[in-house]
């Protein structure tokens, strides 16, 4: 086979260009910008185009698919010719079903947890010795790739991204999937640029639901009262089984699993990762592995990259970083944190950095989003909202929204990391979070010039 991908720098569609590569498909790919890491790990297999830029020439008959991320336009010159050939033209995701349609696709959905969700599952299934396609969005530990397609795995674990599939393809991902097994974690209203009102954003979970397979499974967090909503309301015709936070308790600073094999210590914590443990379970049970395994396999799971990661730890203080960005998992991640170390102080800091946070309809979203911490830093760039088009936001206007007496706002991280230095951490923790890194702080360097 010979598959060409547009946009193959992307940091999805690098991934896939390489699991193609290494499942032994001829792969030839172009870009007008790629960036680190993508440009090293494409080069190291052969796949880094020779000049960057748009090429129709590469686009041939003998093609058997040409596969378009969300970097292209919809006038891409490479497109455009694979239309007039009239090629089989895929979006990203329509790609991955292709790839997965004879297996038992396990689609993880949600507003939040999709990425750690995935990682535990895919953790548990690897230390039971079960082989299994997959699609993740982080870099997980003991695996090479993001994505991994076989000709003999009978799984498939797929992150079902609600976002939209291509510029041609204004289906959001999890649509294209088609569940055997679902899981959906929470909803928590995202994306406002593409979904503007929360009953457009929940319609698209709806749909979601739609697309399990008859006689699949729906596995859903019944915390959430949206999500308990429309799964228990749903008509479809397959098994639903709900999921809460996992049974457990803290102990020394370490959390403990109560189940019937005994207590089991983890290396993770907060209510959040327990509960996306828990569906993990559920997922796996469902998959046929048996408790004890599932146990015993997940008392191992660090967590994935930049999901609630520690960076640096001393007797007495940690840092850590996370993904965290949205209202719902900063209330999540900072009351996690106070609850796993009570007796420290807790300085919370995020950044505003997606389409969604700087825009000044969606700030009252993030009302009490940091009230756990004893300081609520927040930071944002003024030229980054000039720069996504949107109206400009003030800094009282921010605090406001937040709405708690613990909140300092920024809008020059230089001042930001002079207060974390000028600040003592004798039994105190700092909690970094954002979908950057507060216009270009070194985490590590920052961690041990504060934690010596």
């Amino acid at each position: 086979m010979k598959v060409h991908l547009i946009a193959i720098g992307g940091s999805a569609m690098h991934n896939m260009a390489i699991a193609l590569h290494d499942k032994g498909i001829t792969v030839t790919g172009s870009d007008d910008e790629i960036f680190e890491p993508s440009k090293s790990r494409l080069q190291k297999r052969g796949l880094l185009p020779e000049s960057e830029g748009w090429f129709p020439e590469k686009i041939q008959t003998d093609l058997d698919a040409v596969i378009v991320g969300m970097h292209a336009r919809k006038d891409n010159p490479e497109l455009i010719k694979a239309q007039e050939l009239g090629l089989r033209i895929f979006s990203y995701p329509e790609y991955i079903y292709e790839q997965t349609k004879n297996k038992t696709r396990i689609v993880i959905g949600g507003s939040h947890g999709k990425t750690s969700t995935t990682a535990m599952i895919l953790h548990v299934m690897k230390e039971c010795g079960i082989e299994c396609d997959f699609l993740v969005g982080a870099q997980l530990e003991g695996f090479d790739c993001m994505v991994k397609f076989t000709e003999t795995a009978r799984f498939a674990v797929i992150e079902g991204d609600e976002y939209l599939s291509s510029p041609t393809d204004l289906r959001p991902k999890f649509h294209l999937y088609f569940p055997d097994i679902a899981l959906l974690t929470g909803i928590a209203w995202d994306h406002i640029n593409v979904f503007p009102t929360f009953e457009n954003y929940v319609d698209q979970f709806k749909i979601f639901l739609d697309k399990i397979t008859d006689g699949g499974v729906l596995v859903y967090c019944e915390r959430d009262e949206i999500v308990k909503e429309i799964s228990t309301q749903h008509q479809g015709h397959f098994k639903k089984v709900s999921y809460d936070v996992h049974p457990h308790e803290v102990a020394g600073g370490i959390t403990y699993l109560i189940t019937s094999e005994g207590k089991v210590p983890l290396k993770i914590f907060g209510d959040h990762n327990l509960q996306n443990l828990n569906g993990a379970l559920k997922v796996c049970l469902e998959a046929g592995i048996e408790p004890a395994d599932f146990y015993q396999a997940i008392a191992s799971f660090k967590g994935a990259a930049r999901r609630l990661e520690p960076v640096k730890e001393t007797v007495d203080a940690v840092v850590y970083k996370d993904f965290a960005h949205s209202p719902s998992k900063l209330k999540a991640t900072t009351s996690a944190f106070k609850h796993q170390f009570p007796d420290r102080k807790l300085v919370a800091c995020m950044e505003l950095h997606t389409f969604s946070s700087l825009n000044e309809k969606f700030l009252g979203e993030y009302k009490d989003s940091m009230a756990a911490a004893d300081q609520a830093f927040v930071y944002f760039n003024p030229h980054t909202i000039e720069h996504k088009k949107l109206p400009p936001i003030s800094k009282d206007q921010v605090k406001r929204a937040f709405g708690s007496d613990n909140v300092t706002v920024y809008t020059d991280s230089t001042e930001l990391v002079k207060d974390l230095k000028s600040m003592p951490w004798h039994q105190s923790n700092l909690l970094l979070m954002t979908s950057g890194n507060f216009d270009g702080v070194d985490f590590a360097q920052l961690a041990d010039e504060l934690l010596v």
